[in-house]
């Protein structure tokens, strides 16, 4: 059975977020949450231009290496979203062995495989004081964009 997922808008803005990758994906989920947290560090060899340009602002921190467990053990929030899906399981793995060390919970996104995120990106849109998240679970992103683009007009 397939897990349901509550829409919730949660207070990011104290949490430590490590994002584990430098390319499209973790660029884009990286942008998002600039908007909403306040500490945020990519691990990665290589980075895309926008993840240089977010460094460049002040936004974020980039460690221009490997992948090291060490990484994630103070973190509140761990993003595995690099092109191994190896990695992207050893990533989660060290999670789960932190939490059970340290007694406390970390939200992880497995860019990979959905069924084993703790949480999806949805679409946001923001406009002044209004925030929308837009989500299908993975299962329809087409209709996901159309309804983003079509809210954005009204906005």
């Amino acid at each position: 059975m397939e897990k349901a997922y509550f829409p919730m808008f949660v207070d990011i803005s104290e949490m430590k977020i490590v994002a584990v990758g430098g390319g499209k994906i973790a660029s884009r989920r990286v942008a998002v949450l600039t908007q909403f947290a306040g500490s945020i560090t990519v691990i990665a060899p290589e980075t895309t231009e926008s993840l240089k340009e977010l460094e460049s602002a002040g936004k974020i921190h980039c460690v221009r290496r490997g992948y090291k467990e060490a990484d994630i053990r103070e973190a509140d929030m761990v993003l595995a979203a690099t092109n191994n899906k190896q990695l992207n399981h050893r990533i989660l793995t060290d999670c789960r062995e932190e939490e059970q060390k340290s007694g406390r919970k970390i939200l992880i996104n497995v860019a990979d495989d959905r069924s084993l995120c703790d949480f999806y990106f949805p679409s946001v849109i923001t406009r002044d004081e209004i925030v929308i998240g837009i989500n299908s679970s993975g299962n329809n992103p087409g209709k996901v964009k159309q309804l983003r683009e079509k809210l954005e007009g009204e906005l």
